[in-house]
């Protein structure tokens, strides 16, 4: 096909991420962020490739208001959603449950399944959805491809994917494990991979993607076996204000003791947990600061926020069998030196070790930091969550 440009649209409950891509050669266009939608003075940020970025301060009500300023920012650059060279727009959708193993394109059957999983991802997926009924809207003819977040992780094996409770009532309620961040496990595990110069399938790595959401996967040749987060983003690793794993017994001691109705229980869990609940910062540079300087809390935030990790390391050799790299990426984990080399740090038995110097050296492309005689890569990737799913979209609608 002729069109070779996909617009990436990443829509949260209160602002719209951006990127239009041209992948013919994988360049970025323009790069842009839409932010506090219906709060009054609105931002929206806009970069073309080349030029300066341009920024405006005014109400956006709802989605609809503020896309369309997007689509007029674009349309100023030449860049409008009526461009013959757009081949798609490529959505983030946080939940697609067992039925969406793949991306695809959106019709009236596709986005009554993601409504009807509102249920298990009620903050993130309405807004997916009003990005992508927006967008409709915007140019019917244009094709809306999905691209899901649970997606990659859906090659669990059964018995990785379920939880110990009566089937009966986790089959009607849909309760299990499903996992997230799944474009930036499959994009960092593949790009692992070409660092490493080696066919994916011939390779076996632990991906920690450590934002201020923060999710480890075992992935065994390019297909996931086990990943951290479950039902909902909740589980797993300590991150910026979600607890990860906890005893499911707290909620109902905190219900009985303190009185705490379930929803205050999940706001806690949720927004004051994590780091923040741990020491008030979930900015780990601010935290490692804090802690270089004496400060208890901060340390104590650090050292749980790392146990954490070489516990999910630890375990996920163990499912692996062989490992043969451990990749750091997202926010934390491509730029907290301190972090890579704590998580790691006594892991020798497992092959695992990082060089001081490489690891203190900062650059924005995929590096090994391990020493030559470690058995296994410790790799720090870049992610790229808008280029994966730009990939994987405009691969569906040229096909």
């Amino acid at each position: 096909m002729s069109a070779t440009r996909v617009l990436v649209l990443n829509s949260g409950s209160s602002s719209v991420k951006y990127q239009l891509l041209d992948m013919a050669d994988r360049s970025r266009l323009a790069v842009g962020l839409v932010e506090r939608i219906g709060e009054g003075a609105s931002r929206l940020l806009h970069t073309p490739a080349g030029g300066e970025r341009r920024e405006r301060v005014e109400p956006y009500p709802d989605h609809g208001a503020a896309l369309k300023a997007v689509a007029a920012e674009l349309a100023a650059d030449g860049l409008g959603l009526d461009s013959p060279d757009l081949a798609a727009v490529g959505h983030r959708v946080v939940h697609g449950g067992r039925e969406f193993t793949r991306p695809t394109v959106v019709d009236d059957r596709v986005l009554a399944e993601i409504e009807r999983l509102v249920p298990v991802a009620p903050l993130h997926n309405p807004a997916n959805l009003t990005g992508i009924r927006t967008a409709q809207a915007l140019n019917p003819d244009l094709p809306q491809v999905a691209v899901f977040d649970t997606a990659f992780h859906t090659t669990m094996p059964e018995y990785a994917a379920r939880y110990a409770i009566d089937v009966a009532t986790a089959d009607a309620h849909r309760v299990r494990r499903y996992g997230f961040h799944g474009t930036s496990h499959a994009y960092v595990s593949r790009a692992t991979a070409e660092l490493l110069g080696r066919p994916v399938e011939d390779v076996n790595v632990i991906v920690l993607h450590l934002g201020n959401g923060a999710s480890a996967s075992a992935v065994r040749g390019g297909r996931c076996v086990e990943t951290s987060m479950g039902l909902t983003p909740l589980e797993g690793l300590v991150m910026g204000t979600r607890s990860g794993d906890v005893d499911p017994a707290v909620v109902f001691h905190l219900n009985r003791v303190a009185g705490m109705s379930t929803d205050e229980v999940d706001e806690l869990l949720n927004k004051r947990s994590g780091l923040v609940g741990l020491c008030g910062d979930n900015d780990m540079r601010e935290i490692v600061r804090r802690r270089e300087e004496g400060d208890e809390r901060a340390a104590l935030a650090f050292d749980v926020y790392v146990h954490r990790l070489r516990k999910y390391v630890g375990a996920y050799t163990a499912v692996l069998g062989r490992v043969d790299a451990l990749a750091f990426t997202a926010g934390v984990g491509e730029n907290s030196a301190p972090v890579r080399e704590a998580t790691v740090a006594g892991l020798e038995g497992l092959g695992l070790a990082v060089d001081t110097e490489l690891n203190n050296r900062r650059t924005d492309t995929a590096r090994v930091i391990s020493p030559q005689y470690a058995s296994v890569a410790v790799a720090v990737v870049p992610t790229d969550e808008e280029l994966e799913i730009a990939t994987q979209a405009y691969a569906l609608v040229s096909s």
